[in-house]
């Protein structure tokens, strides 16, 4: 078994269902000097992830993680997720937006990189913005 198999599972089991999670367990997971990056944010330290997980989860009305497949390598692993999620801003409706976690492991996680479509999470959920987008991707794939 891969020493980091434990703690990329803990990791999964934290963010399964992320809008009920406890985040002072961010801790366990994350280093101290975790930098942590997605397609909107850069975020370095402990601390500022647990005020950035803060806010992200103060309006949600749910967010779960449904994972898809992993790949774990020594000082790193990839995992697939798909994200359910539901925003009153965007319609409280539920939202999936697949995507994948890149993470360097030492004792803990000190570098988690999110990829996925923010088209996809954001901009087609939007009245107006989501009819352009949908239509100027039908058109790049015709």
């Amino acid at each position: 078994m891969n020493a980091n198999k434990p703690l990329i599972e803990q990791f999964k089991n934290y963010f399964r269902v992320l809008h009920d999670s406890d985040l002072t367990q961010l801790r366990e997971i994350y280093a101290p000097n975790i930098v942590f990056k997605d397609p909107v944010h850069e975020i370095r330290g402990l601390v500022e992830l647990e005020d950035y997980f803060t806010s992200m989860c103060s309006d949600l009305t749910d967010c779960r993680f449904e994972y898809l497949d992993e790949l774990i390598g020594e000082g790193a692993a990839y995992v697939k997720w798909m994200m359910h999620f539901k925003h009153p801003k965007l319609g409280n409706r539920l939202i999936s937006v697949r995507g994948v976690s890149h993470l360097k492991i030492g004792d803990r996680v000190e570098f988690h990189e999110d990829f996925y479509d923010m088209g996809a999470m954001l901009y087609e959920q939007l009245p107006v913005l989501g009819n352009v987008t949908r239509w100027l991707r039908l058109r790049l794939a015709s």
